[in-house]
């Protein structure tokens, strides 16, 4: 199993920033892709920015060029630098870790997911 703890968020006004950390603890070997996810309310849950352990990312158009994902592989964190934030990035935000390990029969991933972190943006 793998657990993951976020931190950072909070209530800010528009304009302004926010940094998120999600902590991974557990059975971190092959833990491959890790990533945020937020959720509004009444909305689907939906792909914020996601970072392989090689670095390469990923974005929503709606995030792009505001918000930066990071990873310290040797810490087993990820980060997401949130700027330039809008009332629309108002959501309850989930980190999350893809684990893929290799076995005689297959490679096996499992998804885990933290408890979420609520971000809160005041126009």
């Amino acid at each position: 199993q793998v657990q993951l703890v976020e931190s950072g968020g909070g209530l800010v006004q528009a304009g302004r920033s926010l940094r998120l950390s999600c902590a991974a603890s557990g059975s971190i070997f092959g833990i491959n892709a890790m990533g945020w996810y937020r959720q509004a309310p009444g909305n689907q849950r939906e792909l914020v920015a996601t970072i392989t352990s090689a670095s390469t990312t990923n974005y929503a158009d709606s995030v792009k060029g505001r918000f930066t994902i990071s990873r310290d592989n040797g810490r087993n964190m990820v980060y997401l630098q949130m700027n330039s934030l809008k009332p629309e990035d108002t959501a309850v935000y989930y980190c999350y870790a893809q684990r893929q390990i290799g076995t005689s029969t297959g490679i096996h991933t499992n998804d885990y997911w933290g408890q979420g972190t609520q971000v809160t943006v005041s126009s």
